[in-house]
């Protein structure tokens, strides 16, 4: 499958239901955070999975640790939900919501259950409002942690994942200070690619 499977009005079209999806997340996460959300153009790629990684790297500029929660999705476009930020932010985010455990023996688990609410919180409304726009209402899996203070490669394993290929759609929410920036990646694999090629243009023949 190449790289331009989506031509150019698919992909300005897939770019705005991103938009809109992410204005939704991104108010969702301010109130979490009570603090103001900025926010990225969405980016697509249509990648191999083993230059997954590379890939995200090169258009996220992360070199360092990363935590990272993984959420799968699915209706007939099916796919994973991956919400990663550098470990070192998490800290940041701790202490901006005044957690109480952040000098404490318990640190690493407030850090934790804290990643899992913004990532809740960043895939239902991302994925949940993209999908809806092709009147799809996605059933979501349990979010599980994939790990805290890992390299890049190790959140995508291609030797571990059903296919070879992945549509990359990154966005991502910095808070105004940018102490703190997290990424939501939404792969989703040949089948539903083609799935999303096809109610992109539905949406398209709509308008």
């Amino acid at each position: 499958m190449p790289e331009n499977v989506f031509n150019e009005e698919q992909r300005d079209a897939l770019q705005e239901v991103a938009n809109l999806a992410m204005g939704q997340a991104a108010t969702r996460l301010a109130r979490l955070l009570d603090t103001f959300i900025e926010l990225s153009v969405p980016r697509v790629r249509v990648v191999a999975v083993q230059e997954a990684a590379q890939t995200l790297r090169e258009m996220t500029g992360i070199d360092e640790s990363v935590t990272a929660v993984r959420q799968g999705f699915r209706s007939d476009i099916k796919g994973e939900a991956i919400v990663i930020c550098r470990s070192s932010g998490v800290g940041h985010l701790c202490e901006l919501v005044n957690d109480p455990y952040i000098h404490s023996a318990y640190e690493s688990v407030s850090q934790t259950e804290l990643m899992f609410d913004v990532a809740n919180v960043l895939t239902g409304a991302c994925v949940s409002c993209i999908l809806n726009q092709f009147d799809r209402m996605p059933i979501f899996s349990p979010p599980g942690l994939l790990g805290e203070k890992i390299a890049l490669d190790e959140v995508f394993q291609a030797d571990v994942l059903a296919w070879r290929v992945a549509l990359l759609l990154e966005v991502n929410f910095a808070l105004e200070d940018q102490s703190f920036r997290v990424h939501l990646v939404m792969l989703m694999a040949e089948d539903s690619i083609r799935r999303m090629h096809d109610a992109l243009n539905a949406l398209l023949s709509s308008l």
